[in-house]
């Protein structure tokens, strides 16, 4: 009686130390709730206009829509992210196995000298024997406290997450090319108006010769627009530079030769601006890709936090197998030599040295982060789309005023053509009515050139047209205020 009264209390000791004495993951750690799009000034019931999926056609150059799909054919950069996405759907599909049942087939068969002092007795005790086992065996686990589901889920929020990352590296590309598109167009814009105040200058340096010759001018005169000329050639000189260097760039965007593209010339004229749209909605942050991944990440967090918590939970499978062992290799395949089992598997953690709580919160600082990098994206993507939005109404200002220059200096130009064809003024008069002309025409190109690249910055901003292919993730829990 003594004896089982005190093998029970025993029993009792150790279950209530093990229970005791069971890891636990501590106080939950709070993570900082998601930025909400009203405490960004973005309006609930206002739908931001939506994007064409090829929003570069807007600029109307049926020549940057090939050079596009060349670009998003033939650009390594794409390949990387599209390697990305493939090994994290790959990292999906091997945490899905995981949760599956499992089989595994073994054989061995070994030449053994069995220990004439051990637990064998004669004959087998200090004799030379084959040895031999063949068997099967599977697994079941049994996630009753979603360890194997937590992992599953973060495994599927990092393929979503490369998903994202994959469209966002295609709309950084197609922005890319058309910026360089639209500045290309501009400097050639501007390298017209440079040959024209070259030639102009020119001219004028040679009526100076002539009056200087004829004692009419003092020889400073010729001096100074002498110097003129030769910025007037720099500044081509340098115009060409940046032509050079934007056709190379156009060509590395593109997967192509340096010299691929060199003959590329875009009009800026030829190119056409979209409206703006009249307010930002809630919406945008669901267009973004950058912002649709960084939530994903942040809810793969979750899940990953989920499973370090789960650690501290019993992991139980089911467990079997069936299969022949013998000593003597022609017994292998006897009926006596036949065994199986089946029953199930249990471990749970009792003392770790605060490895698993650890963990935990490890897991939980990287929740943190993945927040605070989702706040990132969202308040960048909130400014690019605000600034998009104020450059080209300043430009589109800017272009009305630059306008009415152009048209008084256009103007002032005609009139002194007109005087001079009667008589009344010199050349010179009109050349130095030609050199307000020039600058307004050079005015105009950088506004113009402005206002399309604002453009492309908005188009990319609203999201560029890409559309999420899978449902809104549900806020969570953990990221709830």
């Amino acid at each position: 009686m003594l004896r089982t009264t005190g093998w029970a209390a025993s029993v009792a000791l150790a279950a209530a130390l093990g229970v005791a004495g069971c890891a636990t993951p501590g106080e939950p750690v709070a993570p900082r709730p998601l930025v909400q799009a009203s405490d960004l000034g973005l309006e609930a019931g206002v739908t931001t206009p939506a994007v064409e999926a090829r929003w570069w056609r807007l600029l109307g150059d049926p020549a940057l829509d090939g050079l596009m799909q060349r670009a998003l054919e033939g650009q390594p950069t794409l390949r990387v992210a599209a390697s990305r996405l493939a090994r994290a759907e790959e990292a999906v599909a091997a945490s899905a196995a995981t949760d599956g049942p499992q089989a595994a087939l073994s054989a061995d068969a070994t030449r053994q000298h069995f220990t004439a002092t051990g637990l064998y007795p004669p004959p087998l005790a200090g004799s030379m024997r084959n040895t031999s086992t063949l068997q099967a065996g599977a697994s079941l686990p049994l996630d009753f406290f979603g360890r194997h589901a937590a992992a599953l889920q973060a495994a599927l929020g990092q393929q979503r997450a490369a998903e994202a990352d994959l469209q966002a590296a295609r709309l950084m590309l197609t922005s890319q090319v058309a910026r360089v598109h639209v500045g290309l167009a501009r400097t050639l814009a501007l390298r017209d108006v440079a040959e024209r105040t070259l030639a102009q200058r020119e001219q004028w340096l040679a009526l100076a010769a002539q009056r200087v010759k004829a004692g009419l001018d003092p020889l400073s005169e010729r001096r100074t627009l002498e110097g003129t000329v030769a910025e007037a050639r720099q500044q081509l000189a340098a115009l060409d530079e940046q032509i050079a260097l934007a056709r190379n760039q156009l060509a590395q965007l593109s997967g192509q030769a340096p010299q691929a593209l060199a003959q590329w010339r875009p009009a800026l004229t030829g190119l056409q601006a979209a409206p703006l749209p009249a307010a930002l909605g809630a919406d945008l942050l669901g267009r973004r890709p950058e912002i649709a991944a960084a939530r994903w990440r942040v809810e793969a967090a979750v899940q990953d936090v989920a499973q370090a918590e789960a650690q501290f939970y019993p992991d139980i499978n089911l467990v079997g197998f069936v299969g022949l062992s013998a000593i003597g290799l022609d017994r292998l395949v006897q009926l006596p030599s036949r065994q199986f089992g089946v029953g199930p598997a249990l471990r749970l953690p009792l003392f770790d040295g605060g490895l698993l709580r650890a963990r935990v919160r490890g897991q939980a600082a990287e929740l943190d982060a993945a927040v605070a990098v989702y706040h990132g994206a969202v308040l960048d993507a909130v400014r690019e789309a605000t600034d998009a939005i104020a450059v080209l109404q300043a430009v589109h200002r800017q272009q009305a005023e630059q306008s009415q220059a152009l048209a008084a200096a256009q103007a002032a130009h005609a009139l002194a053509r007109s005087r001079r064809e009667s008589g009344l003024t010199s050349e010179l008069s009109v050349l130095a009515a030609e050199s307000a002309v020039l600058a307004q025409r050079r005015a105009a190109a950088e506004l113009r050139g402005r206002e399309l690249d604002g453009q492309v910055v908005l188009m990319r901003a609203l999201g560029g047209g890409w559309q999420a292919g899978t449902a809104p993730v549900q806020q969570s829990r953990a990221t709830q205020p």
